[in-house]
Protein backbone atom coordinates (compact mmCIF):
# COMPACT_ATOMS: atom_id res chain seq x y z
CA UNK A 1 0.00 0.00 0.00
CA UNK A 2 1.69 3.52 -1.08
CA UNK A 3 1.21 6.23 0.95
CA UNK A 4 -0.72 9.87 -0.17
CA UNK A 5 -0.49 13.36 1.91
CA UNK A 6 -3.56 15.08 -0.10
CA UNK A 7 -3.09 19.49 -0.47
CA UNK A 8 -5.85 21.12 -1.82
CA UNK A 9 -7.66 23.69 -0.19
CA UNK A 10 -11.02 22.69 -1.11
CA UNK A 11 -12.37 19.98 1.20
CA UNK A 12 -14.59 18.61 -2.10
CA UNK A 13 -11.14 18.27 -3.98
CA UNK A 14 -9.75 16.36 -0.90
CA UNK A 15 -12.86 14.54 -0.70
CA UNK A 16 -12.84 13.37 -4.05
CA UNK A 17 -9.18 12.73 -4.12
CA UNK A 18 -9.75 9.90 -1.51
CA UNK A 19 -12.25 8.62 -2.79
CA UNK A 20 -10.78 7.77 -6.18
CA UNK A 21 -7.78 6.00 -4.50
CA UNK A 22 -9.25 4.37 -2.01
CA UNK A 23 -8.97 0.79 -2.15
CA UNK A 24 -6.53 0.85 -5.79
CA UNK A 25 -3.22 0.44 -3.49
CA UNK A 26 -3.15 4.02 -2.19
CA UNK A 27 -3.84 4.78 1.54
CA UNK A 28 -4.47 8.72 2.10
CA UNK A 29 -2.71 9.17 5.34
CA UNK A 30 -2.44 12.87 5.92
CA UNK A 31 -4.49 16.21 4.32
CA UNK A 32 -3.64 19.52 4.17
CA UNK A 33 -5.86 22.70 3.03
CA UNK A 34 -2.32 25.37 2.21
CA UNK A 35 0.82 25.11 1.55
CA UNK A 36 2.34 25.50 4.61
CA UNK A 37 0.48 22.82 6.36
CA UNK A 38 1.98 20.49 3.72
CA UNK A 39 5.00 21.07 4.20
CA UNK A 40 4.37 20.41 8.12
CA UNK A 41 2.39 17.12 7.24
CA UNK A 42 5.28 15.72 4.23
CA UNK A 43 7.90 16.04 7.58
CA UNK A 44 5.92 14.30 9.81
CA UNK A 45 4.18 11.69 7.90
CA UNK A 46 6.45 11.15 5.14
CA UNK A 47 4.34 9.66 2.25
CA UNK A 48 5.10 8.11 -1.17
CA UNK A 49 3.29 10.66 -2.93
CA UNK A 50 2.01 14.03 -2.30
CA UNK A 51 -0.77 15.89 -4.71
CA UNK A 52 -0.23 19.30 -4.49
CA UNK A 53 -3.05 21.95 -6.03
CA UNK A 54 -1.19 25.29 -6.69
CA UNK A 55 -3.26 28.04 -6.06
CA UNK A 56 -4.01 28.01 -2.38
CA UNK A 57 -3.68 30.24 0.42
CA UNK A 58 -0.71 31.17 2.92
CA UNK A 59 1.45 29.21 1.11
CA UNK A 60 1.03 27.88 -2.65
CA UNK A 61 1.75 24.66 -3.73
CA UNK A 62 4.80 25.99 -6.67
CA UNK A 63 6.23 26.98 -2.77
CA UNK A 64 5.53 24.30 -1.04
CA UNK A 65 6.65 21.72 -3.79
CA UNK A 66 9.97 23.53 -4.08
CA UNK A 67 10.32 23.82 0.24
CA UNK A 68 9.09 19.96 0.29
CA UNK A 69 11.87 18.91 -2.44
CA UNK A 70 14.37 20.79 -1.28
CA UNK A 71 13.81 18.91 2.37
CA UNK A 72 13.44 15.01 0.52
CA UNK A 73 15.11 15.39 -2.95
CA UNK A 74 13.28 12.08 -3.54
CA UNK A 75 10.14 13.57 -3.01
CA UNK A 76 6.95 12.53 -5.51
CA UNK A 77 5.24 15.55 -6.14
CA UNK A 78 2.16 15.42 -8.72
CA UNK A 79 0.81 19.02 -8.90
CA UNK A 80 -2.68 18.91 -9.92
CA UNK A 81 -3.83 22.23 -11.23
CA UNK A 82 -6.47 23.82 -13.27
CA UNK A 83 -6.65 24.55 -16.77
CA UNK A 84 -4.74 27.58 -18.39
CA UNK A 85 -2.26 27.23 -15.80
CA UNK A 86 0.70 25.79 -18.00
CA UNK A 87 2.91 28.71 -16.74
CA UNK A 88 2.70 27.40 -13.26
CA UNK A 89 3.25 23.38 -14.23
CA UNK A 90 6.72 24.64 -15.43
CA UNK A 91 7.39 26.51 -12.59
CA UNK A 92 6.05 23.22 -10.10
CA UNK A 93 8.16 20.80 -12.09
CA UNK A 94 11.11 23.13 -11.86
CA UNK A 95 10.62 23.22 -8.09
CA UNK A 96 10.88 19.44 -7.87
CA UNK A 97 7.34 18.01 -8.82
CA UNK A 98 7.30 14.61 -10.42
CA UNK A 99 4.12 15.13 -12.82
CA UNK A 100 1.00 16.72 -13.41
CA UNK A 101 -2.85 16.92 -14.04
CA UNK A 102 -5.26 19.30 -14.69
CA UNK A 103 -8.76 19.73 -13.33
CA UNK A 104 -11.23 17.92 -14.04
CA UNK A 105 -9.43 14.57 -13.88
CA UNK A 106 -11.30 11.70 -13.69
CA UNK A 107 -10.52 8.78 -12.10
CA UNK A 108 -8.22 6.81 -14.31
CA UNK A 109 -6.37 9.77 -15.12
CA UNK A 110 -5.41 9.97 -11.49
CA UNK A 111 -4.65 6.31 -10.71
CA UNK A 112 -2.00 6.79 -14.10
CA UNK A 113 -0.49 9.64 -12.99
CA UNK A 114 -0.09 7.94 -9.35
CA UNK A 115 1.02 4.41 -10.81
CA UNK A 116 3.80 6.15 -12.50
CA UNK A 117 5.19 7.42 -9.15
CA UNK A 118 5.22 3.76 -7.79
CA UNK A 119 5.86 1.83 -10.94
Amino acid sequence: MHTVLVVDDTLFIRETIKRMIAGQGFDVIGEAENGEEAIEQYKKLHPDIVTMDITMPIKNGLEATKAIYEYDKNAKIVVITAVGQQKNVVKALKNGAKDFMTKPFDQQQLLHVLYKQVD
